[in-house]
């Protein structure tokens, strides 16, 4: 996501003035944001070429994955262990996924979801009837956990099954607390009206013997357990990391302490990790390097805004809010689009692009919505992606 964002939001600002490639160890990018809707049978993840975009968009695909870098000479080495050249180089290499719950079920989206395909059978068979949905602390992104809930409860509910419990457990204080006190509010609501307990405050630890242990707090009774990954920077040889592997970032996506280098997305510091996010960090650094090549100081830093696309198995809803603080209260929540082109991930160019690129292809394989509403989904994660160009904007993927 953040290095096609950024090749097109480059292209956009500076034109052909750079010559710019991507490197990526794949030559497809798959589009994650209805990864929790393929259980249910009403979407699935595409996948796209890479190399075609960027050829439609004057810039060079390189089948290549980032090994290390050397800031002083401007210098990058590649696994196949190519030395390269840079001016500016952007790195968009996503984070690693681990399992974070032992014993409980993992959903990892596209990379694989039979764990949750083997609980939702046994939900539908009557074989199992209470399920928690639950999520790691730190960084992430928790509207899966939540989408995954109540598509389950309006998917059963459809089916007629009955005396099934479904909670979640979450270390936020408030449902979806990063949208704000009005969003909060709402799904709070539409969780309580679907009959979806949620425990706030609350850190799984382990699930055996049928019982989620969680601190603080007693341990949950349940008959299954599914739980997002937890996230992990990758570690690229000269490029500095905090703790948990993430680059250190400032507002305009410069790698802290590097003079020429640029990260955006998941592999950054910043702590959630979405795609329009993503995204918007990607127009930052874009702002910055278009400012240094026309020899500006000052450059549009990024302003964090979160949107967020929340799947229920009826009507959507549509959450929005400023995580920059100083604008006093920004939270909103509507089940009518809040941004255009509307879909999962709000990318400035990407979503536009991927509009006219998939169409039809995009939407779910049947009605999610009621009859009336209409949803056009756009947004691709490129999770291992990165963007070069010469002048040289130079990177690629890391292992």
């Amino acid at each position: 996501m953040a290095a096609i964002e950024a090749l097109l939001a480059l292209r956009h600002q500076v034109g052909d003035r750079v010559a710019i490639e991507i490197h990526a160890p794949r030559r497809d990018f798959v589009y994650r944001p209805l990864a929790v809707a393929e259980p249910f049978g009403i979407g699935q993840a595409l996948r796209f070429d890479l190399a075609e975009i960027a050829e439609s968009h004057g810039a060079t695909y390189r089948a290549d994955g980032l090994q290390s870098v050397e800031p002083d000479c401007h210098r990058a080495t590649m696994r196949r262990r190519q030395r390269i050249g840079y001016d500016k180089l952007l790195i968009a290499c996503g984070a690693k996924m681990h399992w974070s719950v032992p014993g409980a079920s993992t959903f990892w989206g596209p990379a694989g979801h039979e764990g949750f395909d083997r609980v939702l059978k046994e939900l539908e068979e009557g074989t199992a009837g209470k399920v928690v949905f639950t999520m790691p602390a730190g960084f992430g992104w928790p509207l899966p956990v939540y989408e995954l809930a109540l598509m389950t409860s309006a998917h059963l509910a459809e089916l007629g099954v009955e005396h099934v419990e479904l909670a979640i457990v979450t270390p936020e204080d408030v449902p979806l607390q990063l949208f704000g006190p009005q969003a909060s509010d709402q799904v709070a609501a539409l969780l309580a009206d679907r009959g979806i307990a949620v425990k706030t405050g609350s850190y799984p630890i382990r699930f055996a013997g049928g019982k989620l242990t969680v601190a603080p707090g007693d341990s949950i009774p349940a008959d299954h357990v599914v739980s997002m990954p937890s996230y992990e920077g990758r570690r690229i040889d000269g490029i500095p990391s905090d703790q948990r592997g993430f680059v250190p970032v400032d507002e305009h996506g410069r790698v802290r302490g590097l003079t020429d280098v640029f990260a955006a997305g998941d592999a950054t510091d910043f702590p959630v990790k979405q795609g329009g996010l993503a995204a918007q960090q990607s127009d930052a650094v874009a702002a910055m390097i278009a400012a240094q090549l026309d020899g500006d100081a000052e450059a549009e830093p990024f302003h964090p805004t979160l949107r967020g696309l929340l799947l229920t198995g009826n009507r959507p809803r549509y959450l929005r809010n400023e995580l920059g603080g100083g604008q006093g209260e920004t939270s909103a929540v509507t089940d009518h689009a809040l941004w255009f082109p509307r879909g999962k991930v709000a990318g400035r160019y990407l979503a536009p692009l991927l509009a006219s690129l998939a169409g039809e292809s995009l939407e779910p394989s049947k009605a999610v919505l009621d009859s009336s509403t209409e949803i056009h989904l756009e947004g691709l994660d490129l999770m291992r992606g990165a963007v070069r160009a010469s002048l040289d904007l130079a990177a690629a993927a890391a292992t």
